[in-house]
């Protein structure tokens, strides 16, 4: 058996039935064609490079990011689509190993916490200076910026505000808007919380014009996050923000460089070759923040470690920084009263990292059996429906994200007649605008065409960006707010709830515990509509440090629950809160969790090929090159296995260009027919099985002949097939 990337292939999911090689096609020849043998790939494709391809190749050279630490494999995680399907506590463990370069990072930072130690000192003067606080990134980091504002720095002041006495004491010191003070904006807005708009990650242009259209100033505190280190619009945004310092005729590097942070996830020397992050790399007016973990548990899959860095030290500055101001005008009984019960430095709170991941492995048994239901769910044709308050940020970010990573469909809009999307995602909230406030904190904002349109138009010269922007640009607005309810409301229920062996997975913080014994709570209705509904549940519970033990929490939850008795699940967390009223470690224990145990899902169910997303939708510059990678580096590892050149023969590698091309009409074709029938098909599997099927025939498969078989075996399947 043959497969890619030096691992087993584990078979897709469905029967021995399902996984029967009808697709493929079977003209097998009788002999291996003799060694050396070359074929002209395209031309036995029948393949002529796009002008998209072609420009791509030799313009977007700066796009092709494959030598970048962050795209490189992870030995740790090397064969995790077949050891997962042997055990899945054993997948699960190889996952959170990977989360060992964190905890080894933040140590290592812990000794060296001057630039994180001048950003919490900036941002309180910041604040007491009527300036602002402006968190950048787009994809996973954007949803950091958003949770940087949303999860922790909003509610933490709001909860200050209604301290009664404390609050008294404060108001005449602090800004009455303080929970306003600090921004966190994403590439596209609000909007791309839900998925990714294309065109814009590619354009430094974007990001200018958000830090203006957000009245962004000199003084003001902007750190911008990218886990690559090149993300064009996370770029231009740092770098329109120093040009309001370089205004100023008596401009010093030193003292923008105290207010303009640009934090990234790859070393320096493979940066360097990019000139975008050259620009911000040599730029002295700007501070750098590496935080360099290594390799992603899944190839390039950024939205794991190298965002959980980046959450966790962002965080850890933002705390420290609200930490000093209380602190400038409360005692430390005061202080003690919001969660500040003893003086706690940036150097400890990053030692405490390991303390959270440690918790997390202690329970892989119990999330091994949750990802199983999750996993069968899925695999018998069923849903699920997260249920979040507190932490519903860090759910949401985690059941968006696996659309793109792992080309599922995106969350459902409300017009959609029927789910499509296997997850969706519900908040105690009566109503979609109240939804959505719940979520954010305040109104939901996106682009208006009358500030964005005309940029667009007359600055980007890439006929496809500007082509890709402005549709994007469509879909960026005010209204797409109204398109995605995720209340828990009855119009919901109706339309989108539960069906027997569905499964509804509920998310309770330690600070929610009360909901348990409220009759009239959410979670309790929650829990009952899915047990009356044949459904199964499963229980994310973050004890803290409240008092009792977690069998009791099972007991109540069990009392509550009224259905099959196997059908309910409880995962229950010990992450400590305390000096950290933020909850910061508790939603970093959350995210990692849900991170493992959804990439883990879909490992079961066939979307991972050793430790790479086969699955990656290329929906803009960026995932083009990952995808075109992806493709040349598992047809090549074919190529070069001994069953193969037995069988086949040799053959030179394929290039680079000609997966390129291949891919391009990969796309062009498979958008095509999703117009037509509405399914979605991978991009980068279709592309790998054209070219592997048409070379081991030595005759050129159609579109349609490669379509069959991933449609009807998966990239998986396809390879536990061959020699």
């Amino acid at each position: 058996m043959v497969t890619a990337l030096g691992n087993s292939a584990a078979a897709s999911p469905g029967t021995a039935a399902d996984r029967a090689p009808r697709g493929q096609v079977e003209a097998k020849p009788e002999t291996p064609p003799p060694a050396g043998m070359d074929i002209n790939l395209l031309k036995l494709l029948g393949v002529e490079a796009s002008a998209e391809s072609i420009d791509y190749i030799q313009n977007k050279t700066q796009f092709q990011l494959h030598t970048l630490l962050t795209e490189q494999r992870h030995a740790k995680t090397w064969n995790l689509s077949e050891k997962i399907k042997e055990d899945t506590g054993q997948g699960l463990r190889m996952l959170f190993a990977v989360d060992d370069d964190v905890t080894a990072k933040m140590n290592d930072l812990a000794s060296k916490t001057e630039a994180l130690e001048e950003a919490a000192r900036q941002i309180e003067e910041a604040v007491l200076a009527g300036n602002r606080i402006y968190v950048y990134g787009c994809g996973a980091t954007g949803r950091l910026a958003k949770q940087m504002e949303s999860t922790f720095w909003r509610p933490f002041w709001k909860k200050v505000k209604t301290s009664g006495r404390i609050w008294a004491k404060l108001k005449e010191r602090l800004p009455e808007d303080i929970d306003e003070r600090l921004t966190g904006e994403m590439t596209g807005a609000d909007r791309a919380l839900i998925s990714s708009l294309e065109g814009f990650e590619d354009l430094q242009l974007i990001g200018r014009l958000q830090l203006e259209d957000h009245g962004v100033r000199k003084g003001d505190v902007v750190i911008c996050v990218t886990e690559g280190g090149e993300t064009s619009s996370v770029i231009g945004t740092i770098l329109a923000a120093l040009d309001e310092w370089k205004a100023d005729p008596s401009y010093d590097p030193a003292a923008s460089r105290k207010k303009l942070y640009f934090v990234y996830n790859n070393p320096d020397d493979r940066l360097l070759p990019f000139a975008r992050s050259r620009s911000v790399l040599e730029e002295p007016g700007i501070t750098k923040i590496n935080l360099t973990t290594g390799p992603q548990a899944i190839t390039g899959s950024t939205r794991m470690q190298a965002t959980t860095s980046e959450t966790y030290v962002l965080g850890t500055v933002l705390q420290t920084a609200a930490e000093g101001l209380l602190r400038r005008f409360l005692s430390g009984k005061g202080a003690a009263k919001i969660g500040f019960s003893s003086r706690s430095s940036i150097e400890s709170r990053l030692r405490e990292f390991g303390s959270v991941l440690e918790d997390l492995k202690s329970k892989i048994p119990i999330i091994a059996r949750f990802t199983d239901v999750e996993a069968g769910a899925y695999s018998s044709g069923r849903f699920s429906t997260y249920f979040a308050g507190e932490g519903l940020v860090t759910v949401f970010i985690d059941s968006t994200e696996r659309s793109p990573t792992f080309r599922l469909y995106p969350l459902d809009t409300v017009d959609e007649p029927a789910r499509k999307c296997w997850i969706q995602v519900w908040t105690g909230a009566p109503d979609l605008a109240a939804a959505w406030r719940a979520f954010l904190g305040r109104p939901f904002g996106g682009l208006s065409p009358g500030f964005y349109q005309a940029p667009f138009e007359g600055k980007i010269d890439d006929p496809y960006l500007r082509r890709a922007a402005l549709e994007s640009l469509k879909k960026a607005g005010d209204d797409q707010q109204s398109l995605y309810d995720f209340s828990f409301s009855p119009a919901n229920i109706n339309r989108r709830g539960p069906r027997a062996a569905d499964l509804g997975v509920c998310v309770l913080m330690s600070s929610e515990m009360d909901e348990l014994d409220r009759p009239d709570s959410y979670v309790r209705r929650f829990i009952a509509l899915f047990a009356g509904s044949g459904a199964k549940l499963a229980v994310i519970l973050d004890l803290g440090e409240s008092k009792g033990d977690a069998a009791a929490a099972e007991r109540k939850i069990a009392g509550l629950w009224s259905g099959k008795k196997e059908d309910a699940l409880v995962i229950p967390l010990r992450i400590q809160r305390r000096g950290d009223p933020f909850g910061l470690r508790p939603q970093i224990g959350l995210k990692m969790l849900l991170n493992a145990h959804s990439t883990a899902v879909m490992a079961k169910l066939g979307r991972v090929i050793g430790n790479t997303m086969t699955n990656v939708s290329p929906s803009n510059l960026k995932l083009i090159g990952r995808a075109t990678y992806l493709v040349e580096s598992h047809v090549n590892d074919i190529l070069t296995r001994p069953e193969w050149i037995k069988a086949y023969g040799r053959r030179k590698p394929v290039s680079y260009g000609e997966a390129n091309a291949v891919l391009f009409d990969s796309i062009a074709f498979l958008k095509d027919r999703q117009k037509e029938t509405g399914q979605a098909a991978a991009e980068v599997a279709f592309s790998i099985i054209r070219i592997v099927e048409s070379l081991r025939l030595r005759q050129g498969v159609t579109q349609s002949q490669a379509l069959a078989i991933v449609l009807q075996k998966g990239l998986a399947g396809y390879l536990s097939d061959l020699p």
